[in-house]
Parts: C-alpha cells; structure tokens; sequence
C-alpha cells in the first residue's frame, strides 16, 4: 500500500523530468525580495537562496562574469560551489560556449598533463594521433577546475603557467599553443592553511582568488531553507509524478533548525528519499551514525544475528514499517525479509505490502 500522507497538496500538471538528471536548482529573487521558481531557461539574474550572502554572491558572479576573471568558489562539501560555476557561465559572455569540469582529486600527475593540455601524435607510447586536452577543447569557453586542493603539486605548477601566461604547451609539443578561456576553481579546503602546509604553492593560490566566493553553510543561513524545500519538493513531484509535499509550519521549523551537515546537497537528498519512498520528509536523526559506531570503521558488535537485526530493525525504521520497501533497502527479496522477520523474537509491526 503506498503511503500518500495528507500533507501532500495536489499536483494536477506533475510531468516527468525528460532529462532525467538532476535540475539546476533556480531560486530567483526579484528587486523586491520576493523569492520565486524558474527553469534552467531563465535570464542569468537569479541567485539560490534570498539570505544577503546569497545576494552579495550573485552579485560578485555578474561581476566576474562581465570581466571574465579567474574565480575560486569556497564552501564545505555540498553548498553547491558548482551550480554557481555554472551561473556564471550563463550569465556571461561565454555561454554559447563550452563549460568543461573537471574532478581534480582524480587527476594523477602522469595522464593528467596530457588530459589538461593535450598532446601531439607519438608523444609517448600509446599516443597514435593527437589529443587537444581540456584546456584548448574549452576554447572560448569556461574550464571549471573542482577540488583544487587536491591537485597533485606536480601539476600546479603547469597550471600556474596556464594562468599566467594563457597558453597551453602539450606533451610532445616544442611551442606553447595561446588559449582564450575563463578558469573557474572550487575547495572544500582552505587553501591558505594548505599554504602554510606547504601543500599548495602559495603563487597559485593568489593567481586563482582573483575573486573569491566563500559560500556559506546551509547552517549559517537557516532563511532559505524554506525555499529550498519548496523547490525540492516542486521538482520531485514532477520528476515523480507524485503529489507536491507542503510542510506544516513544525516541519519547516524543524528542517530550519537542523545543522544539515550535508548542506544543500542533504536536503536534496532527503526529500528526494521522502517522494522515492512515497513517505513525508523527515530530517535524518540526529546522532544515528555515533549510536551505531563509537570508533571510525568499526561495527557496534561482532554478533551477526544482533547485526542483522539491527540491520532490519533500521530498515523497517526508515520505511515506516513497509516489508517491501524494507527488503529493497537490505537487498533481499521480500520473501526472504518475510522469513528474517518471523526469526526475530516477538516479530515486528510491519504495514502490509501490495499484492499481499
């Protein structure tokens, strides 16, 4: 039986997302501050939350945008540094033109030259023809670097004179080649105590915050987090064809007052769970993780019957008592979760599934 809770308003237009991945989210705040919804399609003018350093943040990404200057965007995991990598590119000049990211945590110093600025024919065993490499694939356009702490210091250095000299020199090559792209970076880290660390050279860390964005934690602005499950719960209900959840106003003051560790990316999350699940969104329960594993990578106890209790106990929890959805959680087939409850002692209340 799915669960369709009465917080849920009607949803008579609810379609399918046809790109099938996730939306930019577009939380748009006008001159007066009122906040509204719009598509990906809209004019660059919006910002992702109304709090006022959502505001500075939009303004500071039009800016750099215009002047097509190296930006770093800093924030902890899950803020969505590269959503606003991808507002500046629709807001500027370049938007017609290609917008390239790359994971620097996966870039290991002996392909990553080549990935980065291509390479000539012959140029090392393997290397049949030519390559033009991130950078000159991105001409005219936006490489936007992601994690940059993590760059090996090998290649630092090449992309310092990248940034300094606007050329590229591929492997194999004797010239440098001139490139005509915006660089955009992005850490969780911070790169001045990576400095001091001697991990991070210190020229390319002035090089690349030619403006720097600091994105707050969804913590440090519990204001718009009205608005973001608004929207959330807006997109899930179309991708879902699911009714659109409205929270009561205990429920918006609840997900206000939770620290969301996860940032925005959690609150997505969890609400696309609730429309998943067809259950009401609820916030995750605090201190879960620390009753189950007092020490990092190690399991509560060494009994595996108490484990798998444990296991279906949690499972049955999350799904609010529904056998089926219980059994997809725990990867077993509900005939399977059927015989494990009827193991444990006393049983437990379970809500029925369909067909059942």
């Amino acid at each position: 039986m799915a669960i369709r809770p009465s917080s849920f308003a009607a949803a008579e237009s609810a379609v399918r997302d046809p790109r099938g991945g996730s939306l930019d989210p577009a939380v748009v705040v006008d001159d007066s501050g009122a906040t509204r919804f719009s598509s990906g399609n809209s004019p660059s003018n919006w910002v992702l939350g109304s709090s006022a350093a959502m505001r500075r943040i939009a303004k500071s990404i039009e800016r750099a945008a215009e002047v097509e200057c190296t930006v770093l965007v800093c924030g902890e995991t899950g803020t969505g540094k590269e959503l606003w990598a991808r507002l500046l590119h629709r807001s500027g000049p370049r938007r017609s033109r290609a917008f390239i990211p790359v994971n620097c945590a996966a870039l290991t110093p002996s392909l990553a030259e080549s990935q980065l600025f291509g390479h000539e024919k012959g140029a090392f065993t393997g290397a049949n023809g030519r390559a033009l490499g991130i950078f000159r694939a991105a001409e005219g356009g936006i490489v936007f670097l992601d994690e940059i702490g993590e760059m090996p210091m090998e290649l630092q250095a090449k992309l310092l004179r990248v940034l300094q000299q606007r050329e590229v020199l591929p492997v194999g090559a004797n010239e440098p080649v001139p490139i005509d792209v915006q660089i955009v970076a992005a850490t969780n880290r911070d790169l001045e105590a990576e400095v001091e660390k001697g991990t991070f050279r210190e020229d390319l860390y002035y090089r690349l915050n030619m403006i720097e964005l600091r994105v707050p934690a969804l913590r440090e602005r519990a204001e718009d987090i009205p608005s973001y499950v608004e929207f959330f719960s807006q997109r899930f209900a179309e991708r879902y064809r699911l009714p659109v959840w409205t929270p009561s106003a205990d429920a918006i003051a609840e997900f206000c007052s939770f620290d969301w560790p996860g940032n925005v990316r959690q609150l997505e999350h969890v609400i696309e769970q609730a429309y998943v699940l067809q259950m009401e969104p609820k916030v995750p329960v605090k201190g879960s993780k620390a009753a189950t594993a007092t020490v990092p990578g190690r399991l509560p106890c060494l009994d595996l019957a108490k484990l798998r209790e444990q296991a279906i106990r949690e499972a049955l929890q999350i799904t609010r008592g529904h056998k089926a959805k219980a059994a997809k959680l725990l990867g077993v087939h509900a005939n399977t979760m059927t015989r494990l409850l009827k193991e444990l002692d006393g049983g437990l209340d379970v809500e029925p599934s369909d067909g059942e």
